[in-house]
């Protein structure tokens, strides 16, 4: 079947040709720009707001760190011990910016925005290839504004940009099946899909290998598109895929013979056959995350599915393309013995596209009214417990939650009642075409303040403010003086330090790396710790107080030097 004709919209080809091409209205050029300065504006109001967060932006900071320190830009390392729980693609990244911009915060958050933001123009792109030019626009608003998007755009993880590779490599290899076979631009896709799918594999292992090869094999069996083997095959393409993927792979490995067995079988296999790293879920924890994690498009969800399983010959093809992809990714999680909420992210992009073809047909009355009821009833149900909360009894949590929110709390609570009362005002005043739009700015309005008082948690989630305290008393490369944490690793707490911090009676996630090397100078035990603070050097201890004590502190608690937070400063001397 030919689909480079059959499957094109004719209002997108007109759109071009009226708009004047690339930069007239209506234009390629004038949307993409317009698009990347909304969607940068959103993401970047609140990027540097807050500190790093403990565990995941100290860890994925602090690796860099040590690279750009060390120069060894092979075998990654946390405070010092060998971590090979993932490939480098995303702390060479990190390490960049901290050489070219610092290590200020949203010098370091700016990679997974970025990601998050051309994703967002690729969804675009492919959407209007797709389904025509406001299907692309609204398809690129709805992944910008979702929740979940929107706040993993804003951390410092490697997980969006695995999703934008992933996203990249699977349009890739899409929009060349729409390519006459031969063409020039075919094979500039198809290389675009290998590159992709090869720096996917560098950023999060084979997980960049699988994944498009899971969806383009059952897509191409469901539709018995056999010859399109040819392109999953291409000689120059896997080529182009080893000469990416396959160096770091060899390097690494030459210069750690324990690599091999913990990075494939520990980190691949047993991650996700077993309940090795303890981050067992139900088989449906991601039910609840990907219908949060989608709002507030969620209540559109069910009718772009049910269109997309109806769509027209011309189309079907494509929406079932998507429909696999965001299916077989979702399935694939939930086998998973290891679940995290991030790892879904793959699935937004392509069921932003399936909600950008549905809002761009229009919604009949009677949907756009019950899409703007739950919505109605979705902020009120957010709102009123946040207006409410001082007239109840809070447990203790909840109510260091309202606490900390301070302000905040009504500012959200406002934000949310806009989302739910301007798609609702806009259906009953007969405006049902403008309703993406009018649930677009709500989301950037309640996103926007959401991420204004996100800094208000930092004292609970950070060691910045410890980290802080601690520079003045610290002096380089002194032997006489040391920090320590106790039965715990607060992964920030080095980042902002600037070096690596003496670990006791913990190990964790660097087990298997105090294993392979000799790393007894600080990573240390109870006995050695008691040892050093009863020494003559000046001993900086860090600790949770909701976390038991030290044996030695009834005899010899040291002097605390203040509470940063969540956490407390004691000095021996």
């Amino acid at each position: 079947m030919d689909m480079t004709d059959t499957t094109v919209p004719p209002d997108a080809s007109r759109s071009d040709v009226r708009g004047g091409g690339f930069w007239g209205w209506g234009g390629w050029g004038r949307d993409l720009l317009l698009l990347a300065c909304g969607i940068a504006l959103l993401f970047a109001f609140s990027l540097g707001r807050r500190a790093l967060w403990e565990p995941d932006e100290g860890r994925y900071a602090e690796i860099p760190r040590e690279m750009v320190a060390s120069g060894d830009y092979v075998t990654p390392r946390l405070n010092g011990v060998k971590y090979f729980e993932k490939p480098p693609l995303f702390y060479w990244m990190e390490a960049g910016a901290l050489r070219l911009l610092g290590a200020q915060e949203w010098e370091l958050r700016l990679g997974p925005a970025l990601s998050a933001l051309l994703t967002s123009l690729a969804v675009y792109a492919a959407g209007r290839r797709l389904f025509g030019r406001r299907a692309g626009l609204l398809a690129a608003a709805v992944l910008a504004t979702s929740l979940l998007w929107f706040g993993i755009g804003q951390v410092l993880t490697l997980d969006m940009p695995l999703a934008a590779l992933l996203t990249a490599a699977l349009l890739a290899f899409l929009l060349a099946t729409r390519e006459p076979e031969g063409s020039r631009r075919r094979r500039l896709l198809l290389w675009a899909f290998f590159a992709a799918a090869a720096l996917a594999t560098l950023a999060k292992g084979l997980i960049g290998l699988v994944i498009p090869g899971m969806v383009i094999a059952v897509w191409i069996a469901l539709f018995r598109r056999w010859r399109l083997l040819r392109d999953a095959f291409l000689p120059s393409g896997i080529l182009l895929f080893a000469l990416i993927a396959v160096p770091w792979h060899l390097l690494v490995a030459r210069a750690n013979p324990e690599w091999a067995w913990f990075y494939f079988v520990h980190e691949h296999f047993l991650r996700y056959t077993t309940k090795i790293h303890q981050r067992y879920e139900p088989f449906w924890f991601f039910i609840p995350v990907l219908l949060a994690g989608l709002l507030p498009w969620t209540v559109f969800l069910p009718r772009a599915v049910r269109d997309a399983l109806r769509a027209p010959e011309a189309e079907r093809q494509e929406t079932l393309y998507l429909l696999l992809w965001a299916g077989l990714v979702f399935l694939f999680f939930s086998f998973s013995g290891s679940k995290l909420v991030t790892y879904i992210l793959p699935v937004f992009p392509p069921l932003a596209l399936l909600l950008g073809r549905v809002l761009a047909a229009g919604l009949e009355p009677r949907g756009g009214r019950t899409a703007a009821s739950a919505l109605a009833a979705i902020g009120a149900l957010f709102a009123l417990p946040l207006l409410l909360a001082p007239l109840f009894h809070l447990d203790p949590r909840t109510a260091q939650t309202v606490a900390l929110l301070g302000g905040f709390r009504v500012a959200i609570a406002l934000a949310f009642l806009l989302l739910g009362g301007l798609p609702l005002g806009l259906v009953l005043t007969g405006r049902e075409r403008s309703l993406p739009a009018g649930v677009t700015v709500a989301a950037a309005v309640l996103l926007t303040t959401l991420g204004v008082a996100v800094p208000a948690f930092d004292g609970q989630q950070s060691a910045k403010g410890v980290a802080l305290a601690l520079r003045g008393r610290l002096r380089p490369n002194d032997p006489m003086t040391e920090v320590a944490v106790y039965r715990d690793y607060f992964q920030t707490l080095p980042f902002y330090l600037g070096r690596r911090v003496t670990v006791a009676a913990w190990k964790g996630e660097l087990e298997f790396g105090t294993g392979v090397e000799d790393v007894s100078g600080w990573m240390i035990d109870e006995a050695e710790l008691a040892r050093r603070w009863q020494g003559p050097r000046t001993v900086y201890l860090v600790r949770d107080p909701k976390r038991p004590a030290p044996p030695f502190f009834s005899s010899q608690p040291g002097r605390l030097l203040g509470q940063f937070g969540r956490l407390q400063l004691f000095v021996n001397h």
